[in-house]
């Protein structure tokens, strides 16, 4: 079963009057009904209405083209998706909001866990349990409702258990650790079509490898996490014009190397767009953005920021006391879907040249646009968690991420060599990169998904990869192949 439905068109082969093809047709259009009929949530094929929709996700770079879609209303019909792809040996993808789609699937199921978007808090235990779909913006005013939070990440509208399975670097990252780590419970349909619910004593290896190992061990379902007592906020951002961004970058450096762990923040150099959405501070222009997100009080926090503060005037300064509610406006990320690539690099330090070649590289002369962004690690991302699991490279002090946007001016062929100089250009410092940044093309190769774990781990996933999925069924995005396969990844 593929995209041609059994009959290819590009070979010049398909005849709508020879009986053996019209049999081939007949039985899978069989299948297809029975899976419909046995799964609670629409299917969509290729040319049918609501199949382009259903498809489409963040991330407009890419596609899927699959030989069918279920789009999943619970966690039964995950199973019976992956059942239906395994009887019929095809590969599985799963898509929430697409934010972090890798590879195009061309044929094959694609399961849709966007109508899985559920949540339910136990404040007594201090958890919640999210579905596949659910987005943070769903999560954290449920949490906050009975005074918690999650671990969450700067943007709203990104799928909560993606980003957790792939480590999960939030705004409290720095305090608590990665989001992974808060995982308590999680329930998964393997590539046998089981639906399992598990935890570190139950299953310690599987429970292991999806915390960090994402899409690569089965589908998850649902997630149990642990939530924090976090209400409130000095948080928000520090815009500089662009004739500051060097002195902003330098002094934010040394500023990281003198904060506690309760203050996590970032920057980023960027070009905001000339729109109305954007304040006239800030509109069409050049700028460097500090993001604040400290869950001490005010007053210190007003102490903790004035040497960044005495760097120059800010264009705009929105930092002050907020409701954790509100921390979606400190990074204020895009929502629209658009189409885009990025690579990042995790570094155990940056020095001053190093950081004029950075802005050099992705600065106004650049080839293509670019957006880099700094994230300060360390703090509790170094220290092992409670209940071990597969987020690579603790160790890294930062994170340096580059975007681009892509379209008729600048596609995968031009902005792909200047990410590459840039990431090469910061090998000395480097200890590896994080799984949730990478964007796709040559990203998305063996050696690239390799280098977001800590050699060990990764020869352990490649080992648990041939127990749980030894015909790689799940293989669509940031693929880990299998112990012996010889498969490359991201195939």
């Amino acid at each position: 079963m593929n995209d041609q439905h059994d009959c290819d068109d590009r070979h010049g082969q398909c005849d709508p009057n020879d009986p053996n093809q019209q049999s081939r047709q007949s039985q899978q259009s069989l299948k297809i009904k029975e899976l419909a009929r046995a799964v609670r949530g629409p299917v969509f094929l290729p040319g049918a209405e609501g199949y382009d929709e259903e498809r489409s996700g963040a991330q407009t770079g890419l596609r899927h083209r699959p030989a069918v879609i279920v789009g999943a209303d619970g966690a039964d019909d995950v199973r019976v998706a992956v059942e239906f792809a395994r009887d019929h040996r095809l590969p599985v993808a799963v898509q929430a909001t697409g934010h972090g789609m890798s590879v195009a699937a061309g044929g094959g199921v694609l399961i849709s866990t966007r109508r899985m978007s559920g949540v339910r808090v136990d404040a007594g235990a201090r958890t919640a349990w999210l579905e596949a779909g659910v987005r943070w913006e769903r999560v954290v005013p449920e949490a906050a409702r009975h005074g918690l939070a999650p671990l969450n990440g700067s943007a709203p509208h990104v799928g909560a258990v993606a980003y957790t399975l792939g480590g999960g670097l939030g705004l409290l990252s720095r305090q608590f650790g990665y989001a992974a780590d808060l995982v308590r419970t999680i329930e998964v349909v393997t590539a046998d079509a089981r639906l399992r619910r598990i935890t570190a004593d139950s299953d310690p290896d599987l429970f292991w490898a999806l915390l960090g190992g994402r899409d690569n061990f089965g589908v998850v379902t649902g997630l149990e996490i642990g939530l924090l007592p976090v209400t409130r906020l000095y948080g928000g951002g520090l815009y500089f014009d662009a004739d500051l961004v060097e002195d902003v970058f330098q002094s934010y450096l040394r500023w990281t190397r003198t904060v506690p762990e309760e203050m996590s923040s970032s920057l980023a150099v960027l070009r905001l767009p000339d729109v109305p959405q954007i304040p006239e501070p800030i509109r069409g222009r050049r700028v460097i953005h500090v993001r604040i997100a400290y869950t001490g009080g005010p007053a210190d926090g007003e102490r903790l920021l004035a040497p960044l503060r005495a760097v120059g005037p800010r264009l705009t300064d929105t930092v002050e006391d907020m409701p954790y509610t509100a921390c979606g406006t400190i990074h204020n990320d895009p929502s629209r879907p658009m189409a885009w690539t990025g690579d990042n690099v995790l570094l155990s330090d940056l020095d001053a040249p190093a950081v004029r070649t950075v802005l050099a590289l992705t600065g106004p002369d650049a080839p293509v646009p670019c957006i880099v962004e700094l994230r300060h690690l360390g703090g509790a991302l170094a220290r092992k968690p409670a209940t071990a699991n597969a987020v690579g490279h603790r160790d890294a002090q930062y994170l340096l991420g580059v975007l681009s946007p892509l379209g008729d001016d600048f596609g995968l062929d031009a902005v792909q060599p200047v990410h590459r100089r840039l990431i090469e250009a910061l090998a000395p410092w480097s200890a590896g990169r994080n799984l949730n940044f990478m964007g796709f093309g040559e990203n998305a190769t063996a050696e690239r998904v390799r280098s977001a774990y800590d050699p060990d781990d990764y020869r352990r996933l490649t080992e648990l990869k041939a127990v749980f999925d030894p015909a790689n069924t799940f293989r669509l995005n940031y693929n880990v192949p299998a112990a012996g396969s010889g498969s490359p990844a991201g195939v």
